[in-house]
């Protein structure tokens, strides 16, 4: 979206955005929790590395996180450690990167996470999950606001579902406030039966946070240090712990399994094509467009069924997308048309056309108003305005000039076994069917070449390329060749009234 817009993929547009910014205190520091194995992801990459929606799981909650401007982010790290180190390194070069020790659980990883920051640290501080995709910086700006207006210790996001399986129950005093939280594992049959779970999602006083973790034990079923105890403690001090209920329960919904992935993922693209929709984007069929979060869209744009539009993709006013479209990390400018079309790294000039059936790999720049046809590969290609490549070639480490055509069937012949070479086409040019060009070659503002030709040496500007043999008919070498075929029979049905030149004797 050009203009007013930031973010599609976020819960809220960037005026209110500011406007949140300006009236909610900072947090001293945001917490996010990344050290779980996700041993139900079966897999050898870390839980929170993998994707949905352009970003890592991680990604989405650091995004989360740095909206709402926090003094400091630390992310917790255990399973994985050095790859997800490295990635958030990438994300986030700003944020603190934590390990956690031997000791399991929540409670001991926001231990570590505390003891890594200043001692003096003063004020809110924010506890998320690395594995909660949805989460948005609006949410948290409201967790901040709810939590500075009741006055209270601790709050917790909560919600509440119809089948609360699995999640930690809320327990709340007679005067609404909460008691505690007890685990599903460690949750008495009547507890079981409680309908409001624990986001996992906090805001503490710091200080009261860190005195209350040394006291938080491992006596439970599982042997860890939870953070949640945090919240029985306090509320047993006499300091207040409140709730914040929200209705949008994706947003508290994490990632425990492929199927998990798969759903959320889901959820996260249905919410992003909505919103570009809204935005003034047109999308035929949702079910089957895919959009990136860091993708941006201007107005009036066309998406067709089938397509998706991945990494930081910039696509411009009036464009026309698919159907049977991938493109990752491609510019395209205003007025341009593109079909059935594989595309990464790519730049599309305003007003250009590209497919059905094109391959446009790393490095290709189509100019203005230029062209690149029904299969046609490109490579490391600068086709200058106006020029086009119809169809039925591949251009590879090339630089093609302005308003020049390139015929069908052609190839640049960019590699000789051991290097990559380069071949320049002028502009202005008219290249001839089926043409080789043999890199290094360059063909001269104005020139032409010959259907079939083999360019093997640069052609000087307004020159003419050509370098076929003379044609030879050796007559009647079906007849003695192909005796008794149907293209016999119909050569001789053809020519009955001619003469047969014996094999091998050249007609004149």
């Amino acid at each position: 979206m050009t203009g007013n817009a930031q973010g599609v993929a976020a819960c809220i547009d960037s005026d209110h955005q500011e406007l949140i910014a300006l009236t909610t205190p900072r947090p001293a520091a945001v917490i996010v929790l990344a050290a779980g194995e996700g041993t139900r992801m079966k897999s050898t990459t870390p839980k929170v590395l993998h994707s949905i929606g352009g970003r890592t799981l991680l990604g989405h909650a650091i995004a989360a996180a740095r909206g709402v401007d926090p003094d400091y982010l630390a992310i917790v790290v255990r399973h994985g450690r050095d790859v997800v180190a490295a990635h958030i390194a990438v994300v986030d070069p700003d944020a603190v990167v934590v390990d956690q020790d031997e000791i399991k659980g929540t409670g001991r990883a926001a231990e570590c996470a505390l003891d890594a920051l200043p001692a003096n640290l003063e004020g809110t501080v924010l506890v998320t999950c690395g594995d909660v995709p949805l989460l948005c910086a609006q949410t948290l700006h409201g967790l901040l606001e709810a939590h500075g207006a009741s006055g209270s210790a601790a709050t917790v996001i909560t919600a509440t579902l119809p089948d609360p399986s699995g999640y930690g129950r809320v327990l709340r005093a007679g005067d609404g406030s909460v008691a505690g939280i007890v685990e599903q594992k460690d949750a008495t049959e009547q507890q079981r039966e409680i309908n409001e779970i624990n986001s996992g999602l906090y805001a503490f006083d710091v200080a009261i946070l860190r005195e209350a973790l040394s006291k938080v034990g491992t006596d439970n079923v599982q042997g860890e240090k939870y953070l949640t105890d945090v919240l029985g403690i306090v509320a047993s001090q006499g300091q207040r712990v409140s709730a914040y209920l929200i209705d949008d329960l994706w947003q508290t919904e994490g990632v425990n399994d492929r199927v998990q992935l798969s759903r959320l993922g889901a959820e996260l693209n249905r919410r992003i094509v909505q919103g570009w929709m809204r935005a003034g984007v047109t999308v035929v069929d949702p079910a089957t467009t895919w959009i990136d979060g860091d993708v941006r869209l201007g107005r009036d744009v066309t998406i067709h069924p089938q397509t998706q539009i991945h990494g930081v993709s910039t696509i411009g006013d009036d464009v026309v997308l698919g159907p049977d479209t991938t493109l990752t990390d491609v510019e395209i400018g205003d007025g341009a048309c593109v079909i059935r079309t594989h595309g990464f790294l790519a730049v599309i000039g305003a007003g250009a056309t590209v497919g059905p059936f094109c391959y446009l790999r790393p490095g290709t720049e189509l100019g203005a108003n230029g062209k690149i046809g029904t299969f046609v590969e490109t490579k490391n290609a600068q086709i200058g305005a106006g020029s086009k490549v119809p169809h039925l070639t591949y251009v590879g480490d090339a630089t093609i000039g302005e308003y020049s055509n390139i015929g069908a069937s052609s190839v640049f012949v960019n590699y000789d076994g051991v290097n990559k070479m380069h071949t320049t086409i002028g502009s202005h040019c008219r290249t001839g069917s089926d043409n080789m060009f043999v890199a290094p070659v360059t063909v001269g503002d104005g020139a032409y070449t010959g259907a079939g030709t083999v360019v093997r040496k640069d052609v000087p500007p307004g020159a003419l390329a050509i370098n076929v043999a003379p044609q030879r008919n050796l007559l009647g070498w079906v007849h003695d060749k192909r005796a008794g075929t149907a293209s016999a029979h119909a050569a001789a049905a053809a020519t009955e009234d001619s003469p047969i030149v014996p094999e091998g004797k050249p007609s004149a």
